[in-house]
């Protein structure tokens, strides 16, 4: 059974960890993921959910919080955006190497400077090698979806890491769409109940979490959690069939709109990737072979599979909302063109930077982006690699 409803994204998470009811969470306010724990509290004072809900005094706060919650046998989560992501970072390479099975629900804000708090990828791309598993949605709906899939993902024997369910700030987080809901006894026997094998609160069976490791045990933790990274694809896998049986909606690592005869391939995630189906459809109706690859799953990045995807294509455009400052394009750039080279792809690629601190992303700046494309294959013209997208400039180099 399902329900219709209208909800913001940041609502629908909300809903989201109200029907998974977890054991305690830890939170710090800020712009624009304020509403996450803001609404979980109201849940919690109206007797809607026990979970335990923590006000603590800063997101580096939160984030302990919920790794001591999880490190003593709790279901624990926190939300948070931006420069909150970046004052957790110590904390977010524990709860990784600590093996700590907790979710978090990141609302994506630029990074200062200059001060903005709209949306890019910044914050979340800066934590991407980090450890923990990062899964981006394109709407309300799916922000929802993915939400509730976290947990069967990080708690997973094969897994046991921290899940980033992550959404584009006021794009997705704001603005109010009709979505499908789960009813709370399915959402319940999806998740399943939280049964740890150790924890600090288990006198029976004491152990040590996070100790400090001398030279000789470092590098064999660190190769066991990059096995775990590669283990959570399979999972990731199982736990969205599992979902699409049950209620019908969802993907495993990204979804191909309109991909199957595509000459150029737009590689895109987040709510940018809306723009570009509709953009894909109108070049669809002018004889254009236009599509969409919507990355979904950006750790444990599944560069096999992307190459695979894109062998058709003739030109694929690479879609970053970050910039990584090393001249050749963002990190998104970066690991696609280098699974396309370790998989023998030989697809020509293009690398875009766009939407950064909240700039829009129009259906024309997609038809431009693929016009460049169409250009440098059947005109063999030669564009700069690493292009900004709606950059105010005169400059023909850039747009």
């Amino acid at each position: 059974m399902s329900m219709k409803d209208r909800m913001s994204g940041n609502e629908a998470v909300a809903f989201a960890i109200r029907q998974i009811n977890p054991d305690v969470m830890p939170a710090f306010p800020i712009t624009p993921s304020t509403e996450i724990p803001q609404m979980v509290s109201t849940y919690i004072a109206n007797g809607q959910m026990d979970t335990e809900f923590i006000p603590v005094e800063s997101e580096h706060s939160s984030m302990s919080a919920t790794i001591g919650a999880e490190a003593a046998g709790a279901r624990s989560l926190t939300a948070t955006s931006s420069c909150g992501l970046a004052l957790m970072w110590e904390e977010l390479l524990v709860a990784a190497s600590d093996r700590m099975p907790c979710v978090m629900a990141v609302v994506n804000r630029t990074l200062s400077g200059p001060i903005n708090i709209n949306c890019d990828h910044t914050d979340a791309m800066g934590a991407r090698d980090t450890g923990w598993i990062q899964i981006y949605a394109e709407n309300n709906q799916e922000a929802y979806d993915n939400f509730i899939q976290a947990y069967p993902i990080a708690e997973d024997k094969r897994v046991h890491l921290p899940v980033m369910i992550c959404q584009d700030g006021f794009i997705t987080s704001h603005a109010v769409e009709n979505i499908i809901l789960n009813e709370d006894p399915d959402v319940k026997d999806f998740v399943g109940q939280y049964e740890p094998e150790e924890f600090l609160l288990n006198p029976g069976n004491p152990v040590s979490i996070g100790p400090y490791a001398i030279s000789p045990y470092v590098m064999e933790a660190r190769k066991a959690q990059e096995e775990a990274m590669e283990n959570s694809k399979e999972v990731i896998r199982e736990v969205a069939r599992r979902y699409r049986e049950k209620f019908g909606r969802g993907f495993e690592f990204f979804e191909e709109y309109r991909t199957e005869d595509a000459d150029y391939i737009m590689l895109i995630m987040g709510s940018a990737a809306g723009t570009a189906k509709q953009a894909v459809d109108d070049l669809r109706e002018k004889g254009i072979k236009a599509g969409v690859l919507k990355l979904r799953v950006f750790r444990p990045f599944p560069a096999s599979e992307i190459a695979q995807a894109l062998s058709p294509a003739k030109a694929v455009a690479i879609m970053d909302r970050t910039e990584s400052y090393n001249g050749h394009g963002g990190p998104l750039a970066s690991e696609v063109r280098a699974g396309l080279y370790e998989n023998g792809s030989s697809v020509k690629a293009l690398c875009y930077t766009y939407g950064l601190g909240g700039r829009d992303f129009t259906v024309e700046r997609v038809y431009e982006v693929f016009d460049e494309l169409k250009d440098m294959i059947e005109n063999n013209k030669e564009f700069r690699q690493h292009r900004y997208v709606g950059l105010r400039t005169n400059s023909p180099e850039v747009r």
